[in-house]
């Protein structure tokens, strides 16, 4: 009964991220102009890479065609903190841009972990090591299993398996799959 419980918990979580970008659509006004220097990152952010040209080219993107989706915030005494759209965020800094469209969301300490989890878990940017971190860290989170976890997110539990195994390489292959200097089939071999 109790994972049960927890399980609605993460796929609430997991509704919320998506509502808040449907309700854009239909509401216009709750997205708002932010200066980007009030924003401070996710402190949660569990990717730790970000490409430099990938980012530029989206910062390019940005300037010269717009922001196609608004990050999401939370309102902070002293700004705001990112939800999602770290990328974003970045390449728009990048090029130089003063304000960033944005949807304020209320969030506690909690959620703004699950989200920029879930976020990246869904959008497959995370590496092999940052994604295992990430499963590990959900499971933790809402006291479920591998199982559990896998129809929540529609990822196989296999793949979840194999995947969290991954810490359990040495930090030089760890860092070698980072760099991407062997594949994750390799690294699953070690």
């Amino acid at each position: 009964m109790k994972s049960q419980k927890l399980g609605r918990g993460l796929g609430a979580l997991l509704s919320e991220i998506e509502e808040a970008y449907e309700n854009e659509v239909y509401q216009k006004d709750s997205i708002i102009e932010i200066p980007l220097k009030d924003i401070r990152p996710n402190p949660f952010q569990p990717r730790k890479h970000f490409d430099e040209n990938s980012l530029q080219e989206l910062g390019e993107s940005i300037k010269n065609d717009g922001l196609l989706q608004p990050i999401v915030v939370t309102e902070d005494v002293d700004g705001y903190i990112l939800i999602a759209g770290e990328r974003r965020l970045r390449a728009s800094n990048l090029a130089k841009l003063k304000t960033i469209r944005a949807i304020i969301l209320n969030s506690d300490e909690q959620r703004m972990r699950q989200f920029a989890l879930i976020e990246n878990i869904q959008r497959d940017e995370l590496n092999s090591i940052e994604l295992a971190h990430a499963y590990g860290e959900l499971i933790k989170l809402h006291n479920i299993t591998q199982d559990e976890l896998s129809s929540k997110i529609h990822k196989s539990r296999t793949h979840i398996t194999n995947t969290i195994r991954l810490l359990q390489l040495s930090q030089k292959t760890q860092k070698a799959l980072i760099e991407k200097k062997i594949t994750t089939g390799h690294a699953k071999v070690l």
